[in-house]
């Protein structure tokens, strides 16, 4: 009887093995997966239809999502990803000319030409939602500054346009001939540059229109991505390749608190406004805006008032100087195959999140195909010190590298991925003393250096290591201490190295800021990185988010030959203007040309047994033999012969195949061992979740009366509502009340007969923007009509449906992750490599699309 017990158990045992073995089994869902770009969005149902397919990582047209979302037979997901903007360019001209654009005023003038609501539900059939500067009305900061948007009552007013360009023009000495602005005898011409892709189109062509309308001679120039980034962005504005041009950013997930995109759309210092910060071209410049930008950035605030109020008068100031005028936030349509299961999606990114592809996959199968608008284009450039700037790149990018932290795709906050960690904060105005044994690097030396005794920190940030050191890349190398401080070392000797940062300028002069601000690392038990940094927030995972630099996303090796062809022979460069200003190639490592020249380098670095000069040094101990680093040159060149790139990084995929000519880019799954996460690991984050949504019957108000404005809310979570009643008129708040429950699936606004005495008859707007208190990173605006009637009348109870300008918000919601109680993506993943600060800022928030 013991031994049929026994032989039942062994049996039993043997029975479930096949199923813990599966669960053991590392990395994503499926064991490849094949990027395509399309080329266009109009042939993505049809490819999914027809099983080419299974999902599309670019938004639909407007009219295609409309169209699939009536019929049903496709996943749909729906979510605010993008945001449409229109940048002026405010250079002065040459003497004897005139740039409009260089004066305020007229740029200014430009916020009333936007027909923002038409734009919303003609261009966009209501897959939009006007917006009136950079914080878009699902940002959780919307709620702080849309008291100042309704104040300034921007709204389409060709007339006050009109009024406005002409005063500024005749002041700046031009005149009207004919219904056209001359100076100096000739007409004033502007060059609009149009995407014609997509909605932009129209967008540009209106734009141009209204232009014509104000007197300007106006050159329309339809470009791609590709040719329109190039003119716009690396150029000098003084050379006037473009006066307008109709932006389209994607946005990396949800944001509590702003601190980059205030910076990254209104503030020069960090190399996104004209100018470019690029040595040698003409710079927009705004110190009031850098200086209060970087307080945000760097937590340099006593409390969220003090915090609030610097971001309150930055966003004063960006509307003032209008350089960019927003138009709308875009619900993108996302279709993907019913076929396919465990699917993570983003609240705002949507598919574009660092766990989406992860855990899908199409039963029977062991493939995924995604389509893209493109996978490779003139400007797709794969460099995580300079490159990385669109959707193309980092779309792929981002399965390819695993990040240290992650942003919860449903809540927004920072929640630890490869690495935990613990922080320790002084507060906004304490400080915490750095130990004597931290250290930086020194560009002036060539050496890490202790920190200076007496060296204080607001904050300090313990990373556990353990998921790095000593896991492997993907071509099989471990993971050491030098692939953690060689991009540290690299950020500070980029910015304050002379030689480097003369060539290297844009990146130099954008670092700087976030680097004053590291006071010292250290290394503990070699399993914790200490960060000390000059940084406080009320939201302590945002300290540990704007800590985390030490987060390795490719090989030292790889980084050090980069490093020696940009400025040791000078046969590349990091960015696009500094390889246009010194007529070399821009470094892209999927390409097969420049991944040559990198193994050449890397091949004389193992013939000389070479080892970076003082980067492995560390209190007289080398964290690099010769031996070593000759195994990891051997490695990388291997990695090239095999697939004819240098892309090696950590993440759940590896990248072995790239073919941009054929728009294709093929993933395998990173199977060894040694990687962190079990197959299945995230697959309980994909499910659905339902936005809120508001609908009202017929709002009136009688004079002299009590009233009730009552609006009926479904949706399910702990809901809370802020109701705002004003004047779009004449930009005039009547009444607020925020934090309301809703109860009974209603949220209402109460009026007194002596409020009400106050009101004349016409029509006042009641916004009613709702939040999830879980998902408190994303708001659901909506705007209703309310009559006022005169006094003595009676109300009537007729429907009604949602106007105004967010109205239009109406997504599906698409799979999510659980309520966690963080999350989304530090851009992207580069915050692994802390090298180029701005690269990691702008994949932080949003991207060129």
């Amino acid at each position: 009887m013991r031994g049929a017990a026994a032989a039942l158990s062994l049996l039993l045992a043997l029975s479930l093995l096949p199923l813990a073995l599966a669960q053991e089994v590392k990395g994503p869902a499926v064991d490849r997966i094949i990027f395509r770009g399309l080329g266009s969005q109009d042939i993505a149902e049809q490819e999914i239809r027809a099983g080419n397919i299974d999902l599309f990582f670019y938004n639909l047209k407007s009219e295609a999502a409309r169209a699939l979302r009536a019929r049903g037979d496709l996943t749909l997901v729906e979510v605010p990803s993008s945001l449409v903007s229109i940048v002026l360019n405010p250079a002065p001209a040459p003497p004897g000319e005139l740039n409009p654009f260089s004066i305020r005023e007229v740029r200014y003038a430009m916020q009333f030409v936007v027909d923002r609501e038409a734009v919303a539900t003609r261009f966009y059939g209501g897959l939009a939602m006007p917006m009136y500067t950079h914080v878009s009305p699902t940002d959780f900061d919307y709620l702080t500054i849309r008291d100042i948007l309704v104040s300034r009552n921007i709204r389409y007013d060709p007339e006050y346009a009109r009024q406005l360009v002409s005063d500024a023009m005749r002041k700046a000495g031009a005149e009207l001939r004919d219904g056209v602005w001359h100076y100096n005898g000739r007409p004033v011409t502007v060059r609009v540059i149009i995407r014609p892709e997509d909605e932009r189109r129209e967008i540009g062509l209106a734009f141009a229109a209204e232009l014509r309308r104000l007197g300007f001679n106006v050159e329309e120039v339809l470009l791609e991505f590709g040719p329109a980034i190039q003119r716009v962005y690396s150029t000098d504005p003084r050379t006037f390749a473009w006066h307008a041009y109709t932006e389209g950013w994607a946005r990396g997930g949800i944001e509590r608190y702003d601190s980059v995109g205030v910076n990254q759309f209104c503030a020069p210092w960090l190399g996104n406004m004209p100018g470019w910060r690029e040595v040698g071209f003409w710079q927009y410049e705004n110190p009031e805006i850098d200086e209060l930008g970087q307080r945000i950035f760097r937590g340099e605030f006593r409390d969220l008032e003090e915090r609030n109020q610097l971001y309150r008068r930055a966003t004063e100031l960006c509307l003032e100087e209008s350089v960019r005028v927003w138009v709308v936030t875009v619900i993108n349509a996302y279709p993907v195959s019913r076929d396919v299961r465990n699917l993570i999606t983003d609240l705002v990114a949507g598919v574009r999140s660092p766990f989406s592809l992860r855990e899908a996959y199409v039963e029977g199968r062991n493939v995924l195909r995604v389509g893209h608008l493109w996978v490779d284009t003139e400007r797709t450039t794969w460099n995580p010190v300079g490159g990385f700037g669109d959707v193309y790149s980092v779309d792929i990018w981002r399965y390819v590298v695993d990040p240290g932290l992650v942003r919860d795709p449903v809540s927004g906050r920072t929640m630890p991925f490869r690495a935990s960690f613990a922080v320790e904060t002084s507060g906004p105005t304490g400080s915490l003393r750095v130990p004597s044994d931290a250290f930086l690097w020194d560009a002036s030396t060539g050496s890490w250096r202790r920190v200076q005794p007496g060296t204080t920190a607001r904050s300090k940030v313990t990373f556990d290591m353990s998921n790095y050191i000593g896991k492997p890349w993907h071509h099989g190398q471990p993971m050491t201490w030098a692939d953690v401080l060689y991009p540290i070392h690299q950020a500070f000797e980029i910015s304050y190295n002379p030689n480097k940062n003369r060539i290297e300028t844009a990146i130099a002069v954008t670092s700087r800021p976030y680097l004053e601000t590291i006071k010292g690392i250290r290394i503990v038990e070699d399993r914790y990185l200490e960060v000390y940094v000059d940084y406080w927030h009320f939201e302590e995972d945002r300290i540990a988010d704007y800590a985390a630099l030490g987060f390795p996303s490719m090989p030292w090796e790889v980084l050090a030959a980069m490093d020696e062809l940009v400025f040791g022979r000078r046969r590349a460069a990091y960015s696009d203007t500094s390889a246009m200003r010194f007529n070399v190639p821009w470094l892209n490592l999927v390409k097969e040309l420049h991944g040559r020249m990198l193994v050449e380098v890397l091949r004389s670095f193992s013939e000389t047994g070479s080892v970076p000069e003082g980067v492995f040094e560390l209190e007289g101990r080398p964290l690099v033999t010769a031996e070593e680093a000759r195994s990891r040159y051997e490695a990388a060149i291997r990695w090239f012969n095999e697939r004819r790139h240098l892309v090696i990084s950590n993440g759940p995929f590896l990248l072995e195949r790239f073919d941009g000519a054929a728009q294709t880019a093929e993933l395998r799954a990173f199977r060894d061992p040694g990687y962190p996460f079990a197959k299945g690991a995230f697959s309980g984050m994909a499910r659905r979740v339902e936005l809120p949504s508001a609908t009202a019957g017929r709002l009136q108000v009688v004079i002299g009366s009590p009233s009730r404005l009552e609006v009926r809310v479904t949706g399910t979570g702990d809901l809370r509502a802020d109701l705002f009643l004003y004047d779009r008129s004449t930009g005039t708040a009547v009444k607020e009340v925020r934090g309301v429950a809703v109860s009974g699936g209603a949220v209402a606004m109460e009026l007194t007969p002596q409020e009400t005495s106050q009101l004349r008859r016409g029509l006042l707007t009641l916004e009613v923007v709702l939040h999830d208190v879980r998902n408190i990173g994303l708001l659901r605006p909506f705007a209703f009509s309310v009559e006022v009637l005169r006094e003595g009348a009676q109300a009537t109870a007729t429907p009604t449906t949602p106007t105004g300008p967010t109205a239009t918000q109406t997504p599906t919601v698409a799979e999510a992750g659980p309520p966690g109680d963080q999350g989304a993506l530090i851009a992207v993943l580069l915050a692994a490599v802390a090298v180029a600060l701005v690269s990691l800022l702008l994949l932080r928030s949003r991207r060129k699309r």
